[in-house]
């Protein structure tokens, strides 16, 4: 007798057989690559023993550098060694300071909305940037697992963003992963990430706050975890803070003390912003901040063409310098507690998650606010990544899927543009996902045979107010009478965060989409921004929504009058009724416009009250047309199948 091998599906149908799979953390200063051996999860050593790859590529005469190979070349070739490319990926140009002071690489002058930094091999994307830095990655786990001899092959990768990356960021995320051969098995946030690290090494429950403070990103995320479900409450952040704008911030100290001290202000002004002395600095103000995590002071020394200059940096004027920007990061805290509902003395544990929060003033600064334990037993580069790999290990069906679950949210709200420039919120921000919601949706006017869906992201009321995600079209479907036709708009969001828009009118059965991969994505504080403001204007939003809505139904109501006029009205109505009806139909013409919903709502309701005769005659009018050369017995039994239909359906309850 045969025997049949049974797996659960997404497992392994082969007994015993393990995938391989790894996770990835793609930093903005350093990327890990993790897997799990043994039950283990662990970070894997390139051949020199380091776990970080520095995210950094030189674009070299003698071909592509990655990691300490193009760290090298900082100083000396700064125009085509490029750091810090996550801060630009799914960017627009309009998003990017192309004299950032913060880099010393040159943007090429494009026609492209996606900006590209000028090397010797070429002009580049940020996604060929971190393409290079993921191939090294999967080279790495290749090479330590054996895979190049062995035959087996890399079964994907889970790869993580920050949790406030938009859907741009995420597709180009995606993108870079694929230009280097790897399988995307998901996305994952990385606080989540961290969250899964620690929730399945201590065994935690509670609710708890991931703080991930990395070179070029902050993240703040409100997790509750239960029974290896992990929760998303709410998330927030900044997409452009983190230890580059420390290393920033001491950069400028460290010019303004040799400006002061030294009295060679012209000489080092001149010199200041070329991009060798531009990266020197940095990399003395990155190693400086370094070493005050373990010490009280450090000693800076910086030669500029035939100038020495040395000074002092203590723990103190590290403080003084850094407090505004980790003040930023407990703003972001504070809203996101707010969007959770909960308090802090609601929050059990900080996890510390990033090489920036070894910074002594941050995690001061961090457990006074939060006045509870910061959880350090990771290594906080580390942990992003071991959390990837544990969720890669279950996803490629190693480990049953129901060990670990993960609900992340969507950080802002989806929905479309509706009649008068208002926002129809489809999804609401920090609903779950992956998630699809769908609307039905109607004409506006009589004989509309398409639709445009304009699609948005955001919290305000108005259009203007929110970023444009995608347009499509629905066309080809049959006119009917305004309010006939049944459009349901159906939004499906992946577990990536990826967005998927339909749109499908219900009789006819035509249906269009559209896979929103915008070609950048939002500015470095638009989300925050957007909060912000949604919080800000909520009052007055709701109020201009109203007033809104009255002028789009008084436009619609003087549409529908016409239109009957122009089909019955001499017929129907005597010359005295007609006056008195055009004569209210001016009132509401014109206070349309007004700025007082209530008069135009009373307008509404004045010209409904003269018209109601009208409407009456107009229906009669319309069944006797629909009934003539037909007796009441003609219509018998289709209302006697109908009861006993009816019948039946009762008792089948």
């Amino acid at each position: 007798m045969a025997l049949i091998q049974i797996a659960e599906p997404g497992e392994s149908t082969t007994a015993h057989q393990h995938r391989l799979a790894v996770g990835i953390d793609l930093g903005t200063t350093n990327s890990l690559v993790a897997t799990v051996r043994s039950g283990v999860a662990n970070t894997l050593p390139c051949s020199e023993g380091s776990h970080l790859l520095p995210s950094i590529v030189h674009y070299g005469e003698d071909g592509v550098h990655v990691g300490k190979a193009a760290l090298r070349y900082s100083v000396s070739d700064p125009l085509n060694t490029i750091i810090s490319i996550k801060r630009f990926m799914g960017r627009g140009l309009e998003d990017v300071s192309i004299e950032d002071a913060h880099y010393s690489y040159v943007f090429a002058q494009t026609t492209s909305v996606v900006p590209r930094i000028k090397t010797r091999s070429g002009n580049v994307s940020a996604v060929e940037v971190s393409a290079e830095i993921l191939k090294t990655l999967k080279k790495r786990a290749v090479e330590t697992l054996g895979l190049d001899n062995s035959g087996d092959e890399l079964s994907g990768a889970v790869i993580t963003v920050p949790a406030y990356f938009d859907d741009a960021q995420r597709q180009a995320t995606k993108d870079a992963a694929k230009l280097a051969g790897i399988k995307v098995l998901r996305l994952l946030n990385e606080p989540t990430a961290a969250a899964v690290a620690y929730g399945l090494d201590t065994g935690n429950e509670g609710v708890i706050a991931v703080f991930d403070l990395g070179g070029g990103t902050f993240d703040i995320s409100i997790l509750r975890l239960n029974k290896g479900v992990f929760e998303v409450l709410s998330t927030g952040g900044d997409s452009a803070l983190g230890g580059d704008d420390f290393d920033y911030e001491i950069a400028q100290w460290i010019i303004k003390q040799g400006i002061i001290k030294q009295g060679i202000i012209t000489d080092i002004k001149d010199q200041i912003h070329s991009p060798a002395n531009k990266r020197l600095i940095m990399q003395q103000a990155r190693a400086a901040k370094e070493t005050l995590a373990g010490s009280d002071s450090v000693i800076i020394e910086i030669d500029v063409e035939e100038h020495h200059w040395q000074a002092e940096l203590d723990r103190a004027t590290l403080k003084t310098l850094l407090t505004p920007l980790v003040k930023k990061t407990l703003m972001a805290c504070r809203r996101a507690l707010r969007d959770a509902e909960i308090d802090k003395q609601d929050i059990a544990e900080v996890v510390m998650v990033g090489g920036s929060t070894r910074t002594l003033v941050v995690q001061e600064m961090v457990a006074d606010f939060f006045g509870c334990e910061l959880l350090t037993s990771i290594d906080p580069d580390k942990v992003v990544a071991t959390g990837a790999a544990l969720q890669a290990d279950v996803l490629v069906g190693n480990k049953p899927e129901n060990e670990m679950l993960l609900l992340d949210v969507i950080p802002l709200s989806l929905g479309i543009e509706t009649m008068g420039g208002l926002v129809e919120k489809v999804i609401h921000r920090n609903t779950g996902i992956p998630v699809a919601k769908a609307q039905d949706f109607t004409t506006y006017k009589d004989g509309q045979t398409a639709m445009a869906i304009h699609v948005l992201q955001g919290e305000r009321e108005l259009v203007s107010d929110n970023r444009s995600l995608a347009r499509f079209e629905l066309r080809g479907f049959p006119p009917q009478v305004a309010g006939a036709a049944r459009i349901r708009v159906s939004f499906q969001v992946d577990a990536d965060g990826l967005l998927i828009v339909s749109a499908r009118e219900e009789n006819s059965g035509i249906e269009a989409r559209v896979d929103v991969k915008p070609s950048y994505g939002l500015s470095d504080t638009e989300v925050e921004s957007m909060l912000r403001e949604s919080i800000e204007h909520a009052e007055d939003d709701m109020l201009l929504r109203s007033l809104r809505e009255q002028q789009v139904e008084a436009t619609r109501v003087l549409e529908a009058l016409d239109s009957a006029l122009a089909t019955d009205g001499d017929s129907l109505l005597s010359v005295s009724e007609k006056t008195e009806i055009l004569a209210t139909r001016q009132i509401l013409f014109d206070l349309r416009s007004d700025s007082d919903k209530n008069k135009i709502k009373k307008a509404i309701k004045s010209l409904e009250t003269v018209c109601e005769d009208y409407v009456a005659r107009r229906m009669n009018s319309n069944i006797k047309t629909a009934m003539q050369g037909h007796s009441i017995n003609d219509y018998a039994g289709d209302l006697s199948a109908n009861s006993a239909a009816k019948e039946q359906a009762e008792e089948s309850k």
